[in-house]
């Protein structure tokens, strides 16, 4: 998609994920050559010129989305947040991506406090990463220039389009999952157990397991919910997973059963080829412990 911007020009140096996934967003919005320099002050006044996390100015109607001049107790920000911001799309990020909140405070309070911030020790921030993050920003931070065609950059772009494909359609979905779902709340003895299930639909979801949790999510039952049920991909039955690692369920327990085809060790899913509702919520209640 081409646009008004010619040019996306971030700082030099190292690179961080908040500048790394704002230049993807705007590379799969204009398909602007990507540019790692400090911007001349026309450049600054040119809003066909997207400055990304350098420039000490954030102006979106001249495409200027750098946060280091934000006061100390500003909230935690970043140059995705901004952008993001800017599309009508930030809300929506930020209820349904749950990395984008811990890349704000990484990027504006450091490791230290975004530990603390999560309740982690300090070294599980650094155990999160993967090859995947050291190289994509280790090749990014070393490329002075990067145009359309070039292996990083199409790389960039795809998780771009990724990302603004997923917000644009993550709206509707949730409607949809809304009008799909039961509620339903089990007894087991003086328990009482919490379940949302989303009936198979036509047409059928991509992730329909995901799809369940970020609407539980949505709407504000994390506390509540012990249990999703879900269509299976690969065949005419349901999925049954605990919701965030309810410590009460355990589907290892229903291993056995004739119509139970697979249950992780673990105990945190298991999937049936039943479909009756009576039997699902059978198997969920077998599972309580």
């Amino acid at each position: 998609m081409t646009g008004t911007v010619h040019t996306i020009l971030t700082h030099p140096g190292g690179a961080h994920k908040d500048d790394f996934l704002a230049v993807c967003v705007l590379s799969a919005l204009h398909g602007a050559p990507i540019v790692r320099r400090v911007p001349t002050p026309a450049e600054l006044d040119d809003p066909a010129v997207a400055i990304v996390d350098i420039g000490g100015a954030h102006d979106p109607a001249r495409m200027n989305f750098d946060h280091h001049h934000f006061p100390r107790e500003h909230p935690p920000t970043c140059a995705l947040s901004l952008v993001l911001d800017h599309l009508g799309l930030y809300q929506d990020a930020l209820q349904l991506c749950d990395w984008l909140e811990p890349a704000e405070w990484f990027d504006s309070r450091g490791p230290q406090k975004t530990a603390a911030w999560l309740g982690v020790p300090r070294r599980a921030i650094s155990r999160l990463n993967s090859p995947i993050d050291v190289t994509a920003l280790r090749r990014f931070a070393g490329a002075q220039q990067l145009a359309a065609g070039e292996p990083l950059y199409e790389f960039m772009r795809f998780i771009g389009q990724d990302l603004l494909e997923y917000l644009r359609v993550a709206r509707a979905r949730l409607r949809y999952v809304g009008r799909n779902v039961e509620r339903w709340s089990l007894s087991v003895g003086e328990d009482v157990i919490e379940v949302v299930a989303l009936k198979r639909t036509d047409p059928p979801l991509d992730e329909p397991s995901g799809a369940v949790s970020s609407y539980v999510r949505a709407e504000g039952l994390e506390e509540r919910v012990a249990a999703i049920v879900y269509p299976d991909r690969r065949g005419d039955g349901y999925g049954l997973r605990r919701y965030e690692d309810h410590p009460r369920l355990d589907f290892s327990r229903v291993e056995g059963e004739p119509d139970v085809h697979f249950a992780h060790k673990t105990g945190f899913m298991c999937k049936t080829s039943a479909t009756e509702e009576a039997r699902l919520q059978a198997l969920i209640t077998a599972a309580w412990r």
